[in-house]
């Protein structure tokens, strides 16, 4: 192919063929065709010289030049050329100093370690083009569904033919327990498209969530039209899932749509997850019936809901329980994703002892630092006081109209309770200096002395520091890998601060930090 005593047209067949064997531009294998005879070239006549290569597009004829620049006084005889020598080789008047001249050189006969070097960069050229061609073509379907047949197995991995194009569905991404073999016709999620200079592209998945949410929006009409929502899913893949869908048209059932005419649509999707068992969930924006409905079958006595901290605690009967958990906790784990909660499952039992221990709990805290006995402890508890700052905060009157408890008392205990905290916080101050946490931190406004004192356990000591943190970081949350959701556990999680009073603090700590 580089003899240029060859036949000079069949350099362009070549060209044509390859192009259209790879599915690019011939002018892109005509350019690193011209790169390779210039790597050739230089290593026949030096590779300190600038050769450039150039292939006639209509007859297939190489021309090799020389690329001289015109110098005054030429310091590298290989690179440049006096005024007098450049006119030497092309007769013409109005060269000037900085032009360049190409100085055309004889066709030669490359030897077999120059043409393997020039197919060396040839090959990579046609790579690099066909990964780029893959790019373009696939970016845009990132986030559908591909077909495509399983061209072969490679450590656990599977590669899949997408017509001229190769994708991969890492071991991790397939179905558990799922058999595919050579020639077998799949589906996959396609949720990467990446540009690497070796390997695959494409990356695609059986696993993920979203592969589950495609497959319905192919098998239900009313999915496709945009009549039907779905507004999360969960997998466990290969054996259970959980989607949750809702209609913007009242007098259309979700649920039986997805479920379709004697589980028809519903079935294709299954049978497509191998067997994996589907719910389908009614989406409400009553986050109590969404649980409810979530943990079916089992059936739910009391549901509490904590916004702040996004928790939700389901009380049912000891009959429910394993129901409402399901096998290894995956009932309950899979509703959790579904709606964005944590969910504690208790029995009625569980439910009032845990109540009891939290009582006693309370009620020993006024006992220990109030020194009050333990009647008047458990009288503030049941009246709805559960922190030493709260009676602090209240008015006389609020705890005198407690019954039991007159207006030298209430008085007594605001008194006791200022006393605790002022005494606290210079223990605390104490602590937070020991720890080395900074004045502009402690000053830091919305961070109470309880907040500091973990912040520093957590060497967050500056507000530099503390302006450097995400909320996820602060405030704990959640985050998803891969199909995989995962627990973020946050510095000041146990404080109950909603995202939005997060989000103020780091602004605020960033806006002096870095003002």
């Amino acid at each position: 192919m580089l003899n240029q005593r060859s036949d000079k047209a069949e350099l362009l067949r070549i060209a044509e063929a390859v192009a259209a064997e790879k599915s690019i531009d011939t002018e892109i294998i005509l350019n690193s065709m011209e790169l390779a005879i210039q790597k050739a070239a230089k290593t026949r006549f030096g590779s300190e010289n600038d050769i450039r290569a150039k292939i006639n597009r209509e007859s297939g004829d190489i021309s090799l030049h020389k690329v001289l620049t015109i110098a005054e006084v030429p310091e590298n005889l290989d690179t440049e050329i006096s005024l007098e020598g450049a006119k030497k080789i092309q007769k013409k008047e109005d060269y000037k100093v900085g032009d360049e001249i190409y100085e055309e050189l004889p066709p030669v006969d490359f030897g077999r370690i120059a043409a393997q070097t020039a197919r060396q960069v040839i090959t990579q050229s046609v790579r690099a083009a066909e990964r780029e061609r893959q790019y373009n073509e696939f970016i845009g379907k990132k986030g559908e569904i591909l077909s495509g047949i399983v061209k072969r197995l490679e450590y656990g991995n599977v590669i899949v033919d997408l017509n001229r194009s190769e994708s991969i569905i890492r071991k991790e991404e397939l179905i558990p327990r799922e058999v595919l073999k050579t020639g077998d016709r799949i589906k996959a999620y396609c949720y990467d498209v990446i540009r690497e200079n070796k390997g695959q592209q494409i990356f695609l998945s059986r696993a993920h969530p979203k592969f589950m949410e495609k497959l319905f929006f192919q098998e239900v009409p009313e999915i496709y039209d945009g009549i039907i929502e779905i507004k999360s899913s969960a997998r466990d893949p290969g054996s259970r899932a959980k989607i949750c869908v809702n209609s913007k048209d009242s007098s259309i059932d979700p649920v039986g749509a997805c479920v379709g005419m004697r589980g028809s649509r519903v079935q294709a999707v299954v049978n497509e997850l191998s067997g994996e068992k589907i719910d389908i969930v009614h989406w409400s924006e009553d986050v109590a019936a969404l649980v409810v409905s979530a943990l079916a079958p089992a059936e739910i006595q009391k549901v509490i809901i904590d916004d702040q901290i996004r928790r939700i605690e389901v009380i049912l009967t000891e009959e429910n329980l394993s129901k409402a958990i399901g096998r290894r906790g995956q009932n309950v784990r899979l509703a959790s994703k579904l709606i964005d909660f944590e969910i504690d499952i208790l029995t009625e039992k569980e439910e009032s002892e845990k109540r009891q221990a939290e009582f006693k709990d309370k009620t020993e805290v006024f006992v220990k630092n109030l020194e009050v006995d333990e009647t008047l402890g458990q009288l503030l508890v049941a009246e709805g006081f559960s922190s030493i700052e709260e009676i602090n905060q209240s008015t006389k009157d609020e705890i005198s109209k407690i019954d039991g408890i007159d207006e030298n008392t209430a008085k007594e205990l605001q008194e006791r309770a200022k006393e605790y905290l002022i005494k606290e916080k210079e223990n605390i101050g104490k602590k937070l200096k020991d720890l080395g946490v900074e004045e502009n931190l402690i000053n830091h406004k919305n961070l109470t002395p309880g907040m500091l004192l973990t912040l520093g356990e957590k060497k967050i000591k500056s507000l530099k520091d503390f302006a450097e943190l995400s909320t996820d970081e602060l405030i704990g949350g959640y985050d998803e890998k891969k199909g995989t959701r995962f627990k973020i556990e946050g510095y000041l999680e146990e404080f109950a601060l909603t995202k939005d009073e997060a989000d103020d603090l780091i602004i605020n700590a960033r806006n002096i930090v870095f003002k």
